[in-house]
């Protein structure tokens, strides 16, 4: 594996449009660093203004004189702006070569959306699969969506017919439940539209912002020993974007580089079926 401090892929991007959403910082602003030093066209995603045009400034500022970010305000707790962002990537963008679906959260309390669902599935699951299907005539062949899961998949007890979690609410299960829906798109997707290279992955536990609506886990995320850098986090993405595609597994969930086995029933097409369909009836797809 890459050095974990690294900020420079060894790939080269150049003459690629990225898009990488949750990019203000953590995970997505170390991945937009490295791609633009790596010679890619970077837009970033984020929902809050100020924070995201600092990351722009940062990227360009670490990349050199030659990168040019651009970024894109969005909320994912509203999909209504999630189809104005699509909009203006289809408008910026004729061609898009990664997607990389890395905005998330999570929520110490039950929230609904202005749509009427739970805010960390929408965040994490649901505002990511309609974007990518706004996008999707814009991914030419061997373009790449990668999804940034979590090993926290393992805690999930994900329902297609109840996404929302309804029935009961705990706030780590849900995580688990929207990380569990980030690897099962990937590798529905894979099924779906074969010529696009998608693949889910675990960052490791990355010292970031994440968490920060719950104290005990802004504290966590911050300070503990051990966690891995956003550079670290960021490593395995720049190379399921960069790497030859016969090195890799289309709709794989990666961890450091490997391929992994996730969980049952996150590995099982049927409930990767089941939940497209219910996704796609949740943001209202056709």
């Amino acid at each position: 594996m890459a050095d974990e401090n690294a900020s420079t892929s060894e790939f080269d991007f150049t003459g690629k449009t990225i898009v990488v959403t949750g990019a203000n910082s953590g995970v997505g602003l170390a991945a937009a660093v490295g791609f633009a030093r790596s010679g890619g066209r970077v837009a970033l995603v984020g929902r809050d203004q100020e924070r995201l045009d600092a990351a722009v400034a940062q990227v360009r500022q670490l990349a050199g004189a030659g990168a040019q970010p651009t970024g894109y305000r969005a909320d994912f707790a509203s999909l209504a702006e999630v189809r104005k962002l699509a909009e203006a990537l289809r408008d910026g963008y004729p061609s898009i070569d990664v997607l990389a679906n890395n905005a998330g959260g999570v929520n110490p309390r039950r929230v609904t959306t202005v749509d009427g669902h739970e805010l960390t599935m929408e965040a994490n699951h649901l505002a990511p699969f309609l974007l990518t299907h706004l996008l999707r005539d814009r991914l030419g062949a061997a373009a790449r969506v990668v999804n940034t899961a979590s090993d926290a998949h393992r805690a999930g007890r994900l329902d297609p017919k109840d996404l929302d979690s309804t029935r009961r609410y705990r706030s780590f299960v849900v995580y688990g439940s929207s990380k569990q829906a980030n690897i099962l798109f990937a590798a529905e997707a894979a099924r779906r539209w074969p010529e696009i290279l998608s693949f889910s992955y675990h960052p490791g536990v990355v010292r970031s912002r994440f968490g920060r609506a719950n104290p005990a886990m802004r504290v966590f995320y911050r300070f503990m020993p051990g966690l891995v850098s956003p550079e670290g986090g960021a490593d395995t993405l720049l190379w399921l974007a960069g790497a030859p595609a016969d090195q890799l597994t289309n709709g794989g969930y990666y961890a450091k580089r490997r391929l992994r086995q996730p969980t049952r029933p996150t590995g099982d097409p049927k409930f990767a079926a089941q939940l497209w369909e219910a996704s796609t009836a949740a943001v209202g797809l056709s």
